[in-house]
């Protein structure tokens, strides 16, 4: 009778056991990541009241005679399986789909959670804020930005910190340049200065305007004496030279815009600068800029320069540059973006692709910047010409820039507040051999220029995660980095895991060390942005465990109560 007892109070224990499993489960049906726990029983050691005996030759062998003692319980362990993922809206709030934790340092030891209801802190860091457990991240993701901090793996969200702008150093072009397409009549080429002369009352100069009136000239306690050089290229891309040898302009107080005119007519009109077919460029002062205008129609490489050298300690400024604002030549596609220099600042730059008198040949020139410009260096071919750009006259693929001319694909531009350190922009044409940026084919002028990698400084605005795990910043200026890879940790045995309450685990001695990576990595999950994890016990289930351990503890119970009464029973005898 002690057995029926003893057993009974064993299935009582038991199935209390289970009713308090399943009512936690219940309790968190809706806790992030939560992950139910399910209870499994065991039966308890038998005592042998008689052992088994072996058959022999006369008779057959027994069983053993057998009591059970009870029901224990052999386990309580977690359904680690995925729970649902719920968009919330909040960018920082983060789901683990598939294998992995997110880790988190409470100082002094990584605790791992699936619970990702992340938000940043006073001091930019990424934490838990129920707990102020701060999140780790794996690699050198947004260090070279200075995001992060080389050998601290915290992940810091950066909102207090700017980002500095980053000067363009390379335009990538793409689109068609025609083969075929012409201009009814071949235009002209025309150079404009890229500064209009005023004079010290702010209006526009003219021709009679002495240079000391000139807006341009700070006299610094002199008076304008001093050196006015030109210097540039004819239509054929010689350089310009003077009969007499002499390309300067000594300058008075009494020197005019006129007479600048003049000596530059006087060094385009020489006959060592005429154009193959005998005409001259000629030189003019429209509404304060000096123009040059070609003598020739098509193809043409004029291009130049004045440059002032002092006396004493005045000033007089003299333009950066000519733009083209013609661009001679029979076939022309022009092009243009916005560029950053090493301030941020934008500046729009425009540039024209001609078609040469060489087939299957373009040249790119320059032909305007806005913004205060310093100088664009015409002293070497490439800083304002691209030459000998060539295609393929068969597969229409660019094919590389002419050798013997040996151009480098770039510009070099100086911006005035920053004039010790020109600045050069690369051209990205394409791939030679390939039609992955300029072709060449017949048809229209379609090229475009595409993209920069310029651009003015800012701040960080929102963050996002991608599947990966990789919080992208995106900051004020448009700009989209980088900021830090999130650590997924991976365990041999989750199940193993020991819970320590709010969500929160740390290995135990089944469950293996963690092992760090990053998601979609290594056997890793993926990361959602945007959402959580919802907990994985079902009511459904859960209600169904109730009842069974209702109905478990009932029996058990009844089985106490009729042994108690057989008891009864059983001392009644005696009276």
């Amino acid at each position: 009778m002690s057995f029926a007892l003893s057993a009974g109070v064993t299935g009582l224990q038991a199935h209390q056991k289970m009713l308090d499993v399943a009512g936690n489960n219940l309790a968190n049906v809706n806790t992030t990541a939560f992950k139910a726990s399910r209870i499994t029983f065991s039966e308890l050691l038998s005592e042998t009241i008689k052992k088994a005996s072996q058959p022999t030759s006369t008779i057959g062998g027994t069983n053993p005679q057998q009591m059970g003692s009870g029901v224990g319980v052999a386990g309580i362990s977690p359904n680690m399986a995925q729970g649902n993922i719920v968009n919330t809206g909040n960018p920082l709030d983060m789901a683990m789909e598939g294998e992995g934790y997110f880790v988190l340092s409470d100082g002094s030891q990584n605790i791992y959670t699936r619970a990702g209801t992340f938000a940043v802190d006073a001091n930019s860091n990424l934490v838990d804020p129920s707990s102020g457990y701060i999140v780790q991240r794996i690699g050198a993701v947004g260090e070279s930005d200075g995001f992060q901090t080389a050998g601290n793996t915290d992940v810091s969200v950066p909102y207090d910190v700017a980002m500095a702008a980053n000067a363009t150093s390379e335009v990538t072009l793409a689109g068609n340049l025609s083969s075929d397409a012409t201009y009814s009549t071949s235009q002209t080429n025309i150079l404009k200065s890229d500064i209009t002369f005023t004079t010290n009352n702010g209006s526009t100069a003219t021709g009679s305007t002495d240079l000391d009136d000139l807006d341009q000239y700070t006299a610094n306690g002199g008076t304008p004496t001093g050196v006015i050089t030109v210097s540039g290229t004819n239509h054929d891309g010689t350089a310009l030279t003077d009969g007499a040898g002499d390309l300067d302009l000594t300058i008075t107080a009494a020197t005019d815009l006129d007479a600048l005119v003049a000596h530059i007519n006087t060094v385009l009109s020489d006959a060592a600068n005429e154009n193959a077919d005998g005409s001259v460029n000629v030189a003019s002062l429209s509404n304060g800029r000096i123009v040059i205008t070609d003598g020739s129609s098509g193809y043409s490489r004029s291009d130049i320069k004045l440059t002032y050298t002092p006396a004493g300690n005045e000033t007089l400024t003299m333009p950066g540059y000519f733009e083209v604002t013609t661009v001679g030549g029979e076939e022309v596609k022009n092009v243009s973006i916005n560029v950053h220099d090493s301030l941020g600042g934008a500046h729009t730059l425009t540039a024209a692709f001609v078609r040469t008198d060489t087939p299957n040949t373009w040249d790119m020139v320059l032909t305007s910047i806005s913004g205060d410009i310093s100088e664009i260096d015409i002293s070497g071919l490439s800083d304002r010409r691209i030459r000998g750009i060539e295609f393929d006259a068969t597969d229409g693929f660019y094919s590389g820039l002419n050798s013997e001319i040996g151009d480098t694909a770039q510009f070099q531009i100086t911006f005035a507040h920053d004039t010790s350190n020109p600045q050069t922009i690369s051209m990205n044409l394409g791939t030679t051999g390939q039609l992955n940026g300029l072709t060449q084919f017949a048809g229209n002028s379609t090229a475009v220029a595409r993209e920069q990698n310029g651009y003015e400084a800012g701040r960080l605005s929102t963050v996002s995660v991608n599947n990966e795990g990789v919080l992208i910043g995106a900051f004020s200026n448009g700009i989209k980095k980088d900021i830090a890879a999130l650590q997924v940790a991976l365990f041999q045995n989750t199940s193993a895991l020991e819970a320590i309450g709010n969500g929160y685990y740390i290995p135990s001695a089944n469950s293996g060390e963690a092992v760090a990576t990053q998601a979609m990595t290594g056997g890793a999950g993926s990361i959602h942005g945007g959402a959580l994890e919802r907990s994985n016990a079902d009511v459904a289930t859960e209600f169904v465990n109730m009842i069974q351990a209702q109905n478990g503890f009932q029996a058990n119970a009844r089985t106490i109560r009729v042994a108690n009464e057989i008891l009864r029973e059983l001392t009644n005898l005696i009276r």
